[in-house]
Formats: structure tokens, sequence, C-alpha cells
């Protein structure tokens, strides 16, 4: 029996959900230098009111949920720079709050509440090739099992599962078996809801070259899990991916692609790729193949998901 979802009340009222974009490459276009291992979890001890202000940003422009600065945050990550298991849980709790407390400063304003609904904070669980700071992410070559992921994996899941956020939203997944790993953990946290994005490298397959129809179906035997999708996956192979899902489960469909680049692990920089623009258009598209929460990845920011809720009909 599934759990409740906290993202039925948008559904049931508005038809889908808006999620926000970018974080690190956004707070980069702010002046925000991230060449480290840690990208934007380092600023939450260097610079945490630089992420609140994004968040807040996200919730003008018409983000129904935020998605924390935990993405890169890790214990072993933190370790390598000298915090402990302590300084490191502080850190990770640090980013669900920061996310709730600029919802809460954007909902304290009546005017932000005008045909919306209170907006949601989903704690970030990146996968293990964010930890390798490789561009791993891309590829899913870890070579790890799943009891070796679900190891690796418990100890932020427990911090995050605790946290104070409405869901968990493990995200960017290249590979089949960190998803068995990510499902098999939840239910560790029985009360914990959460989604399962993959990142995905054509219209058929994850990153790391299994079907994405078979991963989504690991993922969806899951009653903890309220979504499933793609992110961080080039905009040309959405919609494909979408329609291909469709079919395969009863969950809310999710897509946050980003702008169409790819990222250069060992030049730790973006490549040119497709130059998308104007998220506005895509978004109907990708809401027609199937989506309801819908959102951009890196590259992506503010003024994407304002054009997005605008296409989705909201404002």
């Amino acid at each position: 029996m599934n759990i409740p979802s906290p993202l039925t009340p948008f559904l049931s009222q508005q038809g889908f959900v808006v999620l926000d974009g970018g974080l690190a490459t956004e707070l980069e276009q702010r002046g925000a230098d991230l060449r480290d291992d840690l990208w934007s979890a380092r600023l939450l001890l260097d610079a945490p009111a630089l992420i609140r202000q994004l968040h807040f940003d996200y919730f003008v422009a018409g983000a129904d949920i935020a998605i924390s600065a935990s993405y890169q945050a890790s214990f072993q990550g933190f370790a390598r720079r000298g915090l402990n298991r302590e300084e490191t849980a502080r850190l990770m709790r640090l980013s669900v709050k920061l996310a709730r407390a600029a919802r809460d400063e954007f909902w304290a304003d009546e005017a932000n509440r005008s045909g919306r609904l209170r907006p949601l904070v989903a704690a970030s669980v990146g996968c293990y090739g964010a930890f390798l700071a490789d561009g791993a992410e891309y590829r899913g070559d870890y070579g790890l099992t799943r009891e070796e992921l679900m190891e690796w994996h418990r100890p932020r899941l427990a911090v995050l599962a605790e946290s104070g956020a409405d869901l968990l939203a493990c995200e960017t997944i290249p590979c089949q078996v960190e998803a068995e790993a990510l499902v098999a953990l939840l239910a560790e946290f029985p009360d914990t809801p959460a989604w399962l994005s993959f990142s995905c490298r054509d219209e058929s397959r994850v990153c790391h070259g299994e079907l994405f129809a078979d991963c989504l179906a690991q993922a969806a035997v899951s009653p903890q899990v309220v979504a499933v999708g793609v992110n961080c996956t080039p905009p040309r192979f959405v919609e494909s991916l979408l329609r291909s899902a469709r079919p395969l489960t009863d969950k809310p469909l999710l897509c946050y692609p980003n702008s169409g680049e790819v990222w250069d692990g060992a030049a730790r920089c973006w490549r040119e790729g497709s130059g998308v623009t104007d998220f506005g258009a895509p978004a109907r598209l990708w809401q027609e193949a199937g989506a309801q929460l819908i959102g951009g990845c890196c590259r992506t920011g503010p003024d994407d998901i304002r054009r997005i809720r605008h296409s989705l009909g909201a404002i």
C-alpha cells in the first residue's frame, strides 16, 4: 500500500507540479566559485545565505518544490575537508533548513499565496557518482554491488529522512544497481516518501546503458516512491523517455532536464550542447507526453522556471 504523497494536493488542484531549476550552476552565475569536489555543498560552509536566496527566487519564479543543496553532501566528502560526522550531519540538516526558511519567508507574504499552494521541500539524495566528483553520475561505472551502495547511502538517508523535508529527491541515478539499492534502502525508512530520477544518455537507456524501462520498473515497485522520471538529461531525449515510461507505471512522471550541454568531469566545465534557451514550449510537450512534475536541472535558472509555469497555464 502506497504511503500518502505530499504531491497529491498539487496534482489534484492544479494538475502538475513545477520543480525548481539548477542550483550549483545558477549559484555560479551569481558569482560563487564552486571549483571544488563539494560543488554546491561547499556553500553550506561558506555562504549559506546565497543558497537560501536562490531557493526564495525559485519560489517567486513559480516553483512548487525546492530541492535542497545536499546533492553533493556526503559523510565521505566532508571528511576529506576534515569535518567529523556530527558536523556533516548538521550541514545536511542545514541544507533542508535553508530551503524551509526560504519557503516560509515566501509564504509569509500574503500576495504570494494567490493561486498557489504552500510549496514543498525535497531533500536531495545525489547518486554515488556525485561524491566521486569526476562526472561518474553521467557514466554509472562504479563497480559497486547493491549492498555496497546501500551501505554508502544509508547514513545520509538516515539524516535526510529526519531533516524536516517533505520528501526525498533521489536524483541523477545513472545505473540500475543504484536504483535497486535506493529502493531497498527506502524500506528501512518506511514513512519517508521519495522520488527516483534517472540520468539518461539517449531516448531509451540510462547513462550506464541499462534500459530506462527496466530501471523504471525497479523504482515503481516501492510503495514509498511517489514519482519517477528523468533529470540532468538533454532535453532532446525527454519526450521519448516519457512516452516510453507512461504505459509502465501509474506513478506520476517527472522530468527536469539540463540545458542540453555536456559536463566534462576532467575539465570541470560544461561543453556546448543543444543550446535550449526557452523551456516554455518544451514543457508543454513534456506535459503532453505524460510528465506531471516539470522543472530544470543544470544550466537552468529562475527565468526558465518562470517560463515553465507560464507555459503550463498556472500564471
